[in-house]
């Protein structure tokens, strides 16, 4: 097959870049084979004619085990033809022997992406450099399928970036009502909770002077956490709420405690600032 081909061959050097990275652009189906497998010669064809049939919608990525006897011991290839199916860098389905090309389509299909899917795909490729065209995606992949999690997801951050954070906080709380987040969505929640307390207390300056004003109401010191974090001021946020829990830690100190958390949301989870204030919390909790 020529570059231009949807099916490739693959060797163990180039399958982390060729099937595992490729497969979060687009679904790849490795198909295990040997020059003596009378079946492999059977199927091959057909997944062939399905990949250029599909005409990107998926690639085809074929291993020799003769050759690339380390990858089949990894993926536990015991008989052959042994085909399995990655999408966004995880194996979703697999199947041994050869099957009837019928048999084979209904098996693709729930590998292929949906259209809802593919609306979603675009849009994200589009978000940066064509916004409304993007937006117009995501809405038309909700008609299909008004439950798609990453279409909501995608929409509510394109919609809290352009400062439409009152669509944006309906779509993240029909997603928390399944009772569960992605992470993603728990940061967008969370982004939207401390600019909305942020926003009603006048900003950083007047949610100091409020403190300054009345120093032994606690409870004005959440808002000027969520000013602080809405400012970018991270670390200052995480110290008002980490003193108000240490002052407080029954009464305001609980909400004090939530606040932390949604900064701590916000940023990345590997950073330094996170794993330091995570254990200044539950050392003051505890």
């Amino acid at each position: 097959m020529d570059d231009s081909s949807h099916v490739i061959d693959v060797t163990t050097e180039t399958f982390e870049q060729d099937v595992i990275e490729r497969s979060a652009e687009v679904p790849v189906v490795v198909d295990f084979w040997a020059e003596w497998c009378g079946p492999c010669r059977q199927l091959a064809p057909l997944l062939e004619n399905l990949a250029e049939e599909q005409a990107g919608r998926f690639v085809l990525a074929k291993v020799n085990i003769e050759a690339e006897q380390q990858l089949a011991a990894a993926f536990r290839v015991q008989s052959i033809p042994h085909v399995i199916a990655l999408r966004d860098k995880q194996l979703v389905d697999q199947f041994m022997g050869l099957l009837p090309e019928a048999q084979l389509r209904t098996w693709l299909e729930r590998i292929l992406p949906s259209p809802a899917d593919e609306l979603v795909r675009a849009a994200e490729k589009l978000e940066a450099t064509d916004p409304s065209t993007a937006e117009a995606k995501l809405r038309e992949a909700l008609k299909l399928s008004p439950d798609l999690p990453f279409a909501k997801i995608a929409l509510a951050r394109m919609l809290h970036d352009r400062g439409e954070s009152g669509e944006a906080k309906e779509l993240i709380e029909a997603l928390a009502k399944r009772g569960f987040l992605e992470p993603e969505a728990a940061r967008l929640k969370s982004l939207l909770e401390v600019e909305s307390v942020a926003e009603a207390s006048g900003g950083i300056e007047e949610a100091q002077k409020a403190v300054e004003e009345h120093p032994d109401d606690l409870s004005l010191r959440i808002p000027l956490a969520d000013a602080l974090a809405a400012g970018g001021q991270y670390q200052a946020a995480l110290e008002v709420c980490l003193n108000v829990i240490h002052l407080d830690k029954t009464g305001v100190g609980v909400q004090a405690k939530e606040t932390m958390l949604n900064i701590l949301n916000l940023l990345d989870a590997e950073s330094d600032l996170v794993s330091v204030y995570r254990r200044k919390l539950a050392t003051a909790l505890y």
